[in-house]
């Protein structure tokens, strides 16, 4: 029975130190702080989750694609950006068009031409009369117009710099949020690697008589349910990368990789009231609402000048042909003079519901400027309150759940290695070893991704922290 038990162990740690030589024949899963116990004369290796997963994004195709030039490729090459640039270019066209006075009319008329013969000079009154014409709007009017044209147009400059802010945002949180999946799918997958060596250790002490079949069984379940994780973390990935694509206006199907080093300092932030402070002076989506309030107001001011009459000034010039049978000699040709003025006749109306109109719409720009004021406080509050738990729970798993962790898993498999922690508990550990690394990952990601929200809520392409 010794000499059984003797040659168990012999096999044992051979199938174990065969598999740490794998292990670390393979990419670098370890780190400085990574745990290496001896196990019945082998090996088990342990990969830390502070390590630069180099071993991914080196397999993973396509361009390594940093944050800073997927913003520049955004703004660059965004068609809903352009879109709106091209907006802001027209309704820059419009003021000069509605400040100016019509074009003036030429006219050319036969007047009195006698319809029996058709001769000129049969009548007196026959002419050929070639005039023009000029509209004249009541003084103030066309000023009121282009005024209000001006606003418009600043406001749809402001529009483009809103769009313009959004979709910094967006490219930043798609970003974060790609890198976040990165770094979930190397963990899994190291996860996976060591669920692999679980199994191995768990069948051959089933082998030798010194574990159990559940033991196996146990370990083989939680490598499929990594399997499965995976699964689903590369189909998010999948999406995050389509999205992040029609962004910067390529194929969604085109692969990217992104950097693996990333800042991970994640600084204080000021109090609120300075950013609310900010986003009143800053926020282009603010600025836009009060020059269409101006807008509206200047509008208001023209519907009340339609209570004045416009007016039309014309000459003409009559041609006469035949003889004048009283004086003798050529008849004389025929000047006219012409002054319309538009008459008010339905003021009650026309007029006044124009300027009910355009008061209610004052009205609503005020209200709307309002609404927006509260929803841009919303946005950085929310902004803040995120980015402070985030950093607050990434400090957290650095500093203490982590390493604490990585101690009781330390400290379990010893206790395992001598029969005195059962493989369920072991493996339990290692599951939520993991399981706060990948959300020491998410956190970081959510923290940058409430920066973006913060930025954009402030009007700011970069924020100060």
């Amino acid at each position: 029975m010794c000499g059984q038990r003797f040659f168990g162990y012999i096999a044992l740690g051979g199938c174990l130190f065969l598999y740490s030589m794998l292990a670390s024949g393979g990419p670098n899963l370890l780190t400085p702080g990574a745990i290496e116990p001896g196990l019945l004369g082998g090996q088990l290796n342990f990969p830390s989750g502070e390590t630069s997963p180099e071993s991914l994004s080196n397999k993973l195709p396509g361009e390594e694609l940093n944050l800073q030039t997927a913003i520049e490729t955004a703004l660059q090459d965004n068609p809903g950006l352009a879109e709106m640039q091209a907006r802001a270019k027209a309704m820059a066209a419009i003021p000069s068009q509605v400040g100016t006075l019509p074009d003036p009319v030429i006219n050319l008329n036969a007047l009195n031409l006698p319809v029996d013969t058709f001769n000129r000079s049969q009548e007196a009154m026959t002419q050929l009369q070639v005039g023009v014409s000029q509209k004249f709007p009541f003084p103030g009017k066309l000023g009121l117009r282009e005024s209000a044209a001006e606003y418009e147009a600043a406001a749809a400059s402001n529009d483009v710099d809103e769009v313009r802010l959004l979709l910094i945002r967006d490219v930043k949180q798609t970003w974060w949020n790609l890198y976040y999946l990165d770094r979930a799918l190397t963990t899994v997958r190291r996860n996976q690697e060591l669920m692999r060596q679980f199994v191995e250790i768990a069948q051959t002490k089933y082998r030798v008589g010194q574990g159990l079949q559940q033991d196996v069984l146990l370990a083989q379940v939680e490598l499929s349910k990594l399997l499965d994780l995976e699964v689903q973390l590369t189909a998010l990935r999948r999406t995050g990368e389509s999205r992040l694509n029609a962004l910067l206006n390529r194929p969604t199907e085109r692969k990217l990789r992104l950097p693996v080093e990333v800042e991970t300092e994640l600084q204080p932030l000021a109090a609120e009231e300075s950013w609310q402070r900010q986003a009143k002076e800053n926020r282009p989506l603010l600025a836009a609402e009060e020059k269409r309030i101006e807008a509206a107001r200047e509008r208001l001011d023209l519907a009340k000048k339609d209570y004045y009459p416009d007016f039309k000034v014309g000459t003409a010039y009559g041609f006469r042909s035949g003889n004048d049978p009283v004086r003798g000699g050529s008849r004389p040709d025929f000047a006219s003079v012409m002054l319309s003025i538009t008459v008010p006749l339905y003021a009650g109306r026309k007029q006044a519901k124009a300027v009910n109109q355009r008061s209610s719409e004052v009205l609503q720009q005020i209200y709307s400027l309002q609404d927006r004021r509260q929803q841009v406080r919303r946005e950085i509050s929310t902004a803040l309150a995120n980015y402070r738990k985030s950093r607050e729970q990434f400090v957290l798993f650095k500093t203490g759940i982590i390493p604490q962790a990585r101690q009781t898993v330390a400290s379990m498999l010893a206790g395992y290695q001598v029969n005195k922690v059962d493989f369920l508990n072991l493996v339990n550990a290692q599951i939520t070893l993991y399981n706060f690394e990948t959300e020491y990952w998410k956190v970081l990601a959510e923290a940058y991704q409430a920066l973006a929200a913060l930025s954009a809520a402030t009007g700011e392409e970069q924020i100060d922290e």
